[in-house]
């Protein structure tokens, strides 16, 4: 089954886009900097997010991982 149709799958996917995002940026910030806007300011958005909400992601990431490691 695709990520895009499975709920738990797409909610995976967009922290762990978060989370690369965040961490891209933090070590080579002039590369998502510069795409500000088009297709490819998604990057910049995500990593913005990761940055200012990082407690709120860190518990999303925790729980996310109870949940794939203790559901069927």
């Amino acid at each position: 089954m695709s990520a895009i149709f499975n709920f738990q799958s797409l909610l995976t996917v967009i922290l762990l886009l978060i989370c690369t995002c965040a961490y891209i940026r933090s070590l080579a910030p002039n590369l998502l900097d510069k795409n500000k806007t088009g297709i490819l300011g998604i990057f910049w958005k995500c990593a913005r997010i990761g940055e200012r909400k990082s407690p709120y992601v860190a518990v999303c990431c925790v729980i996310m991982a109870f949940s794939i490691l203790f559901s069927e």
